[in-house]
């Protein structure tokens, strides 16, 4: 199969969706992979690692008329040309936040294959967990730098110091996003609060953490008393393919503190705070009634070097699965089928259907399974 890797063009995305060792994996399957130059530059790969392990180094238009591209991010809007029937598109795709791009790839009968609804047989999320992971922890990094004064914060240390009360820190959703943002704010000193709707998820982060946080249960009276105490807040919420709920709706910004934060990690399925909106690395926070918002919808893309190895240890042996049998490679995969979005003008996503009130099927009614 050929193969495009073409370079991220969001607003300071420095991540790359193959490393030159996954390029060399891919080529010695038979696999001609085309890589669009400088891809990789920003995650410290240059062309000459690429062209040694047997890539092409070829223009954006030549990788995106691979027969299977593979991305980190959704395409955007000056992307949308590339898109094309019979085009394998395998990347985070994230449609129930991003209503022009689902019809973008219904249009053009790109099949459309989403990193983020792609299940393990233990039903657990591969290609999004290490991602996962790396927001997690740079949740509470980003929430304590915005708590300076000088970045529109309260002027808090999350650890505080001997004889100071420490930050309080409130993470709604205890899964990997919640529980790598609760290890590390634990970790600096903070005291530590995690909502979910599961007991039994907060049975397990209970006896993980010793006792040393916090756990409730995520029901609209208990955010509502914690985030009165709150000093950074965590949106740390997935329902897998759907758009996020509002948690916190904008009449409870009134009852939280002057110069608090909220990092909704969710924004990009939409986010769970109701004022959130989508920023960038170069303009990551604003606030509203009081409260800095930070809804950067790719903060892993700041550590490019960490998450591209992150990414690719994950996504390798997908793409090579797909390189050597295309879509029949779903059939004989029911986790991958579920990375299904888009295939032959259908949408085969329902969460995203719901999103959108629009038909939809089951990738195994798409595929004939």
């Amino acid at each position: 199969m050929i193969i495009g890797i073409p370079k991220e063009i969001k607003t300071l995305e420095n991540r790359v969706s193959m490393t030159p060792g996954a390029v060399e994996s891919l080529v010695r399957h038979g696999n001609k992979v085309l890589v669009e130059a400088g891809a990789g530059l920003g995650s410290g790969l240059t062309d000459a690692e690429y062209e040694t392990a047997g890539a092409a180094m070829v223009s954006a238009e030549e990788a995106w008329g691979a027969e299977m591209v593979i991305k980190v991010k959704e395409p955007l809007d000056s992307e949308f040309k590339y898109l094309r029937k019979g085009l394998i598109l395998f990347t985070y795709l994230h449609l129930a936040a991003a209503e022009s791009l689902t019809h973008a790839l219904l249009e053009s009968g790109t099949t459309g294959i989403a990193y983020e609804t792609v299940e393990s047989p233990d039903h657990t999320l591969p290609l999004l967990t290490p991602m996962s992971e790396v927001a997690g922890r740079m949740a509470t990094q980003v929430g304590a730098h915005h708590l300076e004064k000088t970045q529109g914060g309260e002027g808090i240390l999350l650890g505080g110091v001997p004889g100071v009360y420490p930050a309080e820190v409130m993470v709604i959703g205890g899964g990997v996003v919640g529980t790598n943002a609760a290890r590390i704010a634990m970790g600096m000193g903070a005291r530590v609060t995690i909502l979910d709707l599961s007991h039994q998820r907060l049975q397990y982060l209970d006896e993980v953490f010793q006792g040393r946080i916090t756990t409730m249960m995520s029901t609209e009276p208990n955010i509502r008393q914690m985030i009165t105490k709150a000093d950074l807040v965590v949106g740390a919420v997935l329902i897998p393919g759907a758009k996020a709920p509002n948690l916190i709706t904008r009449d409870m910004l009134s009852l939280m503190k002057k110069g608090s934060v909220i990092v909704d990690v969710a924004v990009d399925q939409g986010g769970c705070v109701e004022t959130i909106k989508a920023t960038t690395h170069d303009d990551p926070t604003y606030i509203v009634d009081g409260v800095v918002h930070y809804g950067v919808a790719n903060m892993p893309g700041a550590v490019p070097r960490t998450s591209t190895f992150a990414l690719v240890n994950q996504t390798t042996p997908y793409a090579l699965r797909l390189a050597a049998k295309g879509v029949d490679a779903l059939k004989d995969d029911p986790g991958l089928a579920l990375g299904l979005n888009t295939y032959k003008g259908k949408l085969t996503c329902p969460a995203v259907g719901e999103a959108f009130g629009m038909e939809s099927q089951t990738p195994e009614e798409a595929l004939g399974i």
